[in-house]
Parts: structure tokens; C-alpha cells; sequence
């Protein structure tokens, strides 16, 4: 996983540009999102996700499962239905097939689509959404017209991802989750607020860091309450293990901050010793970090504040080559 594929030098998966003109909103009922990327891992008891709602963190993070595997390792594929079979929304498995299978970190979940998530991804996301298909290289200087880029794995509803964008107008946000509903509430909450430094990407993020992002060619990864997967049969599928960091410390430029957040104590824990383990990665503290002004308070935090958990961040800084 830590080995880049060659990719095709084509243009930018998607284009910048402003916001369509809000045009009457259509108030078709609400529809369910399709589960839009391939399905979980090999294990028949890995069926269901670590024991929390919402906001899994987009990538895969083990070895790929050969085709040839015995029966009870091959990966379910369920063949999903298209919720904008026009092409004017973000597609339910834009990789499709010609990605190998792997053990993934994330399981889009079956959620209602309200009419006004729908009509958002449908008018907005031509202009800026991408699909994670594997096929060609994003031109992200063109995409995000020249500012440095902060790519954030899991934004949930995307109001975090909103204020953040807000509050730092001259830095754009590729913002990369497989949740329907979240994406057309992110692209709403970005209309509304003119807030043009966000693209938003549907699909696989080892995908999109893999075969579509350039070497050092981003200013900083985001990975806020990621999926915990509680259970021990489950860690494999944690997003923040070092086959991922890997990968991605090759796609940051040297200065790059990497900011990850838990409240789940135990994932805390491994996120330390694993981000510490990454040897083109320097702790910007002895340990934890104070939780930085710019990350906005989450409904996530809130939750696990009342419950008595403890929210632990990192901040680590990717060194010079």
C-alpha cells in the first residue's frame, strides 16, 4: 500500500468554479442513499461497524484480498443503485471493479436523502464535487486556483468542514467521505455561505491518494473522530495504521500538518504510537496536543463529552525530504 501506482497525467477529476444560481427548489420526497462504494472486509462478524453512528473515515487500510481467495474471504460486492442515473450527482461506486479488493476502514450506511441534500448535489455537484474512480490524476492548483490544500477523510454533515472553510478562505478543503446526505449538506452549507474553497469527493480515499493525488502535493490531512471500531476482531480496520500513513506522508509536502482527533481512548492511544512510529513525522508536542482553535467543536465531541469520554488530539508536521 505504501508503493504509488502510475496514473494517467488527464486533467482534473473535476472543475472550480462559482456556485449554480440557486434555481426553485424541487420538493421531491425524501429518498434513501444508496450504499456508494464497495462493500466491508472478509470476516462474516465484521457485517456491522464500530458501535457509533455516522462519520467512518473514507479509506481502506489492509492488504488487498486476492479474486482467488477461498469463499469465505472473498468480498461482498452488492451491485448499487444509482441515485443520479444522469450523472448530475456523485456516483454509488465510482471505482467500480477495476480496484482491488481490500479490507476497508469505512461501511456507507443506507440513510435518508432530505430534498434539499438532493437538490444540492444535483445543481452543485458538476461544479464541485469529483468522483473517486481511480482513472486520472487531479490537477488540484486548477481545482482549488492555486491555494495550498488540506485534504479531511470523514466530515460527517460537513459543518465542521463548513467552519473551518469559512475561517480559512485562503486554504481549500478536499473534503472526501461516501455519506450521501452529508455530501449534499456540505455542498449546501458551502452555497450558502459562499464559501468556494471546498471540493468535495466521493469515494475511496486510499483510492484518492493512491491514483489521483500527486506526490507532496498536499498542505495537510484531517482525520476528526474516525470510526473507532471498538472491538478487538475489528482493529484491522482502523483507519490510522502505518500501511496508511505510508501512503499518505508521500502525497504531504514537507511542513504539511497532519491532525487527527478521538474521544475513544484506546484508538487514541494507537493513533500515538503509530503516528510516532512514522519516521517523516515529528510530534509538534511531547504527546497529546491541546485541542487547536481552528477545529471547530463537533457534535461528534459533544456526544462523547456526555459520556464521559476524553478527547485526545495530535498534531504532527511531515519533515523535509
Amino acid at each position: 500500500m505504501s508503493e504509488n501506482s502510475a496514473t494517467p497525467e488527464s486533467g482534473p477529476a473535476a472543475q472550480p468554479g462559482p456556485a449554480a444560481e440557486p434555481g426553485p427548489a424541487a420538493e421531491p420526497p425524501p429518498v434513501s442513499a444508496p450504499a456508494s462504494a464497495p462493500g466491508l472486509g472478509t470476516d462474516a462478524d465484521t457485517a456491522h461497524p464500530g458501535e457509533r453512528p455516522g462519520q467512518d473515515a473514507t479509506a481502506a487500510v489492509s492488504a488487498p484480498v486476492s479474486a482467488s481467495a477461498p469463499a469465505h474471504q472473498q468480498v461482498s460486492r452488492p451491485t448499487p443503485k444509482a441515485m443520479f442515473p444522469d450523472g448530475t450527482g456523485p456516483a454509488a461506486d465510482p471505482a467500480g471493479s477495476h480496484h482491488e479488493r481490500r479490507i476497508r476502514s469505512f461501511q456507507p450506511r443506507r440513510s435518508r436523502v432530505s430534498p434539499g441534500q438532493a437538490d444540492a448535489l444535483r445543481r452543485l455537484w458538476p461544479q464541485w464535487g469529483l468522483d473517486i474512480d481511480g482513472l486520472s490524476r487531479i490537477d488540484l492548483d486548477q481545482l482549488f486556483e492555486g491555494r495550498p490544500v488540506v485534504l479531511e477523510i470523514g466530515f460527517g454533515m460537513g459543518e465542521a468542514t463548513a467552519q473551518m472553510a469559512a475561517a480559512d478562505p485562503d486554504t481549500g478543503i478536499l473534503a472526501c467521505d461516501v455519506h450521501t446526505p452529508g455530501q449534499g449538506n456540505l455542498l449546501g452549507l458551502a452555497e450558502r455561505n459562499g464559501l468556494s474553497n471546498i471540493r468535495v469527493a466521493n469515494g475511496d480515499a486510499i483510492i484518492l491518494l493512491r491514483e489521483m493525488l500527486a506526490p507532496a502535493s498536499l498542505a495537510g490531512l484531517r482525520v476528526y473522530f474516525p470510526d473507532p471500531w471498538p472491538k478487538k476482531r475489528h482493529h484491522k480496520r482502523r483507519l490510522i495504521q502505518p500501511e496508511f500513513l505510508s501512503l499518505v506522508t508521500t502525497r504531504l509536502a514537507p511542513g504539511a500538518l497532519v491532525h487527527c482527533a478521538t474521544d475513544w481512548e484506546p484508538y487514541a492511544e494507537q493513533m500515538l504510537e503509530v503516528l510516532s512510529a512514522e519516521p517523516t513525522l515529528a510530534n509538534e508536542y511531547s504527546g497529546y496536543a491541546p485541542r487547536p482553535d481552528f477545529r471547530p467543536f463537533t457534535k461528534f465531541e459533544g456526544q462523547g463529552l456526555d459520556k464521559g469520554h476524553v478527547v485526545h488530539d495530535l498534531l504532527f508536521r511531515r519533515l523535509p525530504a
